[in-house]
């Protein structure tokens, strides 16, 4: 999908993953971390409430990517204190840097299920040594033609992640929103030492 379909979303307000806010599951993690000096990277960040969450929380080495400059811009707009050279307008499977942790929301979904591997691949790229990718993923039967958002299912994801990430958790989320009740997995991987 071209940067011009997601703008177009943002830009005729059609953003239904938009809750407004950070998602429990994701700020319930956040909460607990200690170390403010780590290195996040929030892909597909949409509005970035997740960033503006954590910088807010003293993690200021976060940086948002988003293949669209509209809700870049709409992020800046809403919280100019966020350092402009830690927003990346590209597309993700560009993105050059290290990191150690990975925020997965709402990203995965968006992207077509024929570049799953790629995704695992690249965050595999991107981060550190045993970088972690944590977030949620939507648990429902995959739909082609409906999608974005597309799905899938733990057994599909283990399949997938299992070769190059030790999965410490994937189960339900027992914090997600209502209308997302049930349909979410809660993740933390981390990356596999060669």
């Amino acid at each position: 999908m071209e940067e011009s379909f997601w703008s177009n979303k943002y830009k005729k307000g059609k953003t239904g993953w938009n809750i407004g806010y950070v998602s429990t599951p994701i700020k319930e993690y956040i909460d607990q971390l200690e170390n403010k000096d780590l290195k996040i990277l929030i892909p597909g960040s949409g509005n970035s409430y997740e960033a503006e969450y954590l910088y807010k929380n003293g993690f200021h080495n976060v940086f948002v990517a988003d293949f669209s400059k509209y809700p870049l811009e709409n992020f800046q707009k809403r919280f100019p204190a966020f350092p402009k050279n830690q927003l990346l307008h590209l597309d993700f499977f560009k993105i050059q840097q290290k990191f150690d942790l990975i925020l997965e929301q709402t990203f995965f979904c968006a992207l077509s299920p024929d570049l799953r591997n790629k995704y695992v691949d690249k965050m595999t790229e991107l981060l550190n040594e045993k970088g972690k990718l944590v977030g949620v993923l939507f648990d429902f039967p995959f739909q082609e033609k409906a999608g974005p958002p597309f799905g899938g299912s733990k057994k599909e994801y283990e399949k997938l992640f299992a070769d190059k990430f030790t999965i410490e958790i994937m189960e339900t989320a027992y914090n997600s929103i209502k209308p997302r009740k049930g349909n979410e997995l809660f993740i933390k991987m981390i990356k596999k030492t060669k």
